[in-house]
């Protein structure tokens, strides 16, 4: 057994656009077959237990618009990160009652801090003062001002340039997620 090369997992997050906030689907994303495939060959044989290796596999669907077998994997994992992962499907979806649901599931996630200090990064990037008050509070990640982000990015009014940011800010918290399971 040995440990997964992280690099080779978020290669396959190389795609020419990040997630859309919704569903999708979008160009460029690989089919779920491909995946399975690919997956397999990273994962099996490492050192990640099997919840691990599902979250991962959960978490790359989801970059590729696969919710559906996402939302599978997901639903069968009991603890704060599988929570975390059904979460971003249901916002994904967009279910975002049922998003809120989850994440109230998933408590105060260990991951929440890295998120927090690089969506503030991005967030100060990009100007996005108001944004930033939203999605962190007190230095901590806020789920639910995300979610709630997210929705109002759903309705037109929202600036593309604010639906950049938020679709950035989704992919760091997938980064950081893939770290956390990887690790």
């Amino acid at each position: 057994m040995s440990g997964i090369d992280l690099h080779e997992v978020e290669q396959l997050l190389d795609t020419p656009e990040p997630p859309e906030l919704g569903p999708g689907p979008r160009e460029g994303v690989q089919a779920e077959a491909a995946l399975y495939r690919k997956l397999g060959g990273l994962l099996d044989g490492t050192d990640l237990s099997d919840e691990k290796r599902e979250l991962v596999r959960s978490l790359v669907f989801l970059w590729h618009d696969h919710l559906e077998p996402a939302h599978v994997i997901a639903q069968r994992i009991e603890n704060p990160d599988g929570a975390f992962v059904h979460g971003i499907m249901h916002r994904r979806e967009p279910d975002y009652g049922n998003a809120a649901y989850w994440f109230r599931r998933v408590g105060r996630h260990a991951a929440f801090p890295e998120i927090a200090k690089r969506a503030k990064l991005l967030i100060q990037a990009g100007e996005e003062e108001a944004l930033g008050k939203e999605l962190i509070r007190q230095g901590e990640w806020n789920a639910f001002g995300f979610i709630d982000a997210c929705e109002q990015g759903s309705h037109r009014g929202v600036s593309d340039k604010r639906i950049r940011l938020l679709r950035e800010v989704q992919s760091v918290e997938t980064r950081v997620l893939l770290e956390w399971f990887c690790g």
